[in-house]
């Protein structure tokens, strides 16, 4: 396996020898001498230059049987912002990839839903990432076949089949071969099994990783400012919520730490916690690369200081697409109560009802199909948003709109323009907080506006739009930072 051409050598070795944990989750080295890989910001002394290779992925370092080391632990570096940053094939395939598809449906099933061939997909993830679909998803099996083997005291059979292995041979193989370490032996090492779940079935308390800086207030002032009583709450200074998930259903708590998220999740059933982990952080925009969103917007001398006042804010997302379409229809000209108030009298008559021992959670958010349902005249709103409402609901209930992490940014916004009621505040939004495109604008936003003025920025959607196009590709990060400048209670972590 030769190492991806696209890596450049001389800046992969300066990032191993300054550790410079910013390229962790970037590309991974493999000791030539030794046989293991590594993140860049392993702690052991790094080896000479002529015994490093590089690779693109976790993957590719297996396939070319290399094996994780034990110190940096590389496969629990963050995730690549590559995948968060582009809309192309391969960014797409990924994320598809993590959230399970390829071990739900094979990998006829990942490129039906990119709408290439099984060929084409393998051909473009192979040359850029040096390893195919099945490959990768291999490498997600085997990191969450390690988190369940050192954090819970299930038994390796449980394990090997909640993990996606199809059988415990393959399974105790995959790890034997990817850790160097058999699964008692890789539990054995294990500094304190952290069964936190305080016996609590079907529970797990996670680290989730992040590159700093990571500015906890809007991220999580906004999830919380925002909630939908019944699906969501802010509790114990932990942003708690219910999840859908591809084999049951779910429940989170997510509480931010110095460095790492705390993740509590509490699932119906264990083979969806790669797709859970994948979910939150996307939710909490954990693979972005603060860096460089921050030095870009740095070159602008009236957002520069409001970058250097806070660096490291996140974009809210979510972790269901169709919910939150739905969410921005009930928020349109509405206030922030209004539209929670609209959403919980849905949860509430349409949502599925699930048991929360430990919080006010009681509903999973109605799903389209069970919304496309509703006597459109029972809904308090006027007559033109019902009908936005109920035309959207009914072409993501029969498959006309999809909106997922495969989503093409631009053929989705073409779409939902079509859709009457949706115009451009609408659709970025969605493109920002659902599908994750990393420059969606809201130029036409009051708050953006009023805070654009207040700086001395354009304040007209046009000319603000021409400024702003010095920010790309973060613009949606801009949009933070400008809301930031107001009061409301999306900006502050709640006490």
């Amino acid at each position: 396996m030769q190492t991806a051409t696209h890596l450049d050598r001389e800046h992969c070795v300066r990032a191993v020898r300054s550790k410079d944990a910013r390229f962790d989750g970037w590309f991974y080295t493999a000791v030539l001498t030794t046989g293991i890989y590594c993140r860049p910001s392993c702690p052991v002394v790094p080896p000479r230059p002529e015994n490093m290779t590089f690779y693109p992925s976790a993957a590719a370092c297996q396939q070319a049987g290399f094996r994780a080391c034990k110190r940096c632990r590389p496969d629990t570096s963050p995730g690549s912002p590559e995948w968060n940053l582009r809309a192309d094939l391969v960014a797409r395939a990924m994320r598809l990839i993590a959230d399970g598809v390829v071990d739900r449906e094979g990998v006829p099933g990942l490129a039906a839903r990119l709408g290439y061939s099984t060929r084409q997909v393998e051909r473009q993830l192979l040359a850029e990432l040096g390893a195919g679909p099945l490959a990768l998803a291999r490498a997600q099996r085997a990191q969450t076949a390690r988190l369940l083997i050192e954090t819970t005291a299930l038994p390796m059979a449980e394990i090997a089949f909640a993990a996606g292995f199809s059988s415990i041979r393959t399974f105790n193989d995959t790890v034997r071969e990817v850790f160097a370490l058999s699964p008692s032996e890789l539990r054995g090492r294990a500094p304190a099994r952290r069964t936190a779940g305080d016996g609590t079935p079907g529970t797990l308390c996670l680290r989730l990783p992040f590159r700093a800086p990571l500015n906890p207030a809007n991220l999580f002032g906004h999830l919380a400012a925002t909630a939908v009583p019944g699906v969501e709450e802010w509790r114990d200074g932990a942003y708690r919520r219910t999840l859908r998930l591809p084999y049951g259903h779910g429940i989170v708590a997510l509480t931010p730490r110095p460095d790492h998220i705390a993740c509590r999740l509490t699932l119906g059933d264990l083979r969806d916690l790669a797709v859970a982990i994948s979910r939150c952080r996307r939710l909490l925009d954990l693979d972005a690369d603060p860096v460089a969103v921050d030095d870009r917007l740095r070159t602008d001398p009236l957002l520069a200081p409001l970058v250097d006042e806070a660096p490291g804010r996140r974009v809210p997302r979510t972790v269901d697409e169709a919910e939150f379409a739905v969410r921005a229809v009930l928020g349109q000209q509405v206030s922030t109560a209004a539209a929670r108030t609209h959403a919980a009298r849905l949860v509430t008559a349409h949502g599925k009802p699930l048991d929360d021992p430990e919080g006010g959670l009681t509903h999973l958010f109605p799903s389209p199909e069970a919304l496309a349902a509703v006597d459109p005249e029972a809904l308090a709103m006027p007559r033109t948003r019902r009908t936005t409402f109920t035309t959207l609901v009914r072409q993501l209930a029969d498959g006309t709109l999809h909106l997922g992490v495969e989503s093409d940014w631009a053929e989705a916004r073409a779409r939902l323009l079509a859709l009457p009621g949706f115009g451009p505040w609408t659709v970025d939004v969605i493109a920002m907080r659902a599908l994750g495109d990393p420059d969606a604008f809201l130029p036409t936003d009051l708050g953006i506006r009023r805070a654009a003025g207040a700086l001395g920025l354009p304040s007209t959607p046009a000319a603000l739009t021409a400024r702003a196009e010095a920010w790309r590709p973060w613009r949606a990060y801009a949009v933070q930072y400008l809301w930031a400048t107001d009061s409301h209670p999306i900006n502050f972590l709640p006490v």
